[in-house]
């Protein structure tokens, strides 16, 4: 195996020393992991959902059961429904 010598932003090597500690690899094992695995475009990744958990609710207005009977809200709208041009 050949060696090579990277150097990385601070952030990006924090997160891979983390990995590395949280999962009992090597650093150089999850960099080599993250090489081999076909990278991922950022709109196509998930949005963790802490990231996003102080907008849950905050928008005033809506029905309290809007997730759990969306189809019937927006049937009542008229979304998606072809409309005459």
């Amino acid at each position: 195996m050949k060696t090579l010598t990277i150097r990385l932003p601070d952030p990006l090597a924090a997160e891979i020393e983390a990995e590395s500690r949280a999962r009992g690899l090597s650093k150089s094992d999850v960099v080599r992991e993250r090489l081999s695995t076909p990278a991922r475009s950022k709109r196509s990744a998930p949005i963790p959902l802490n990231s996003i958990a102080d907008l849950i609710g905050s928008v005033a207005g809506l029905p309290e059961d809007l997730s759990a009977a969306k189809k019937k809200y927006l049937g009542a709208t008229g979304y998606g429904q072809k409309h005459p041009r």
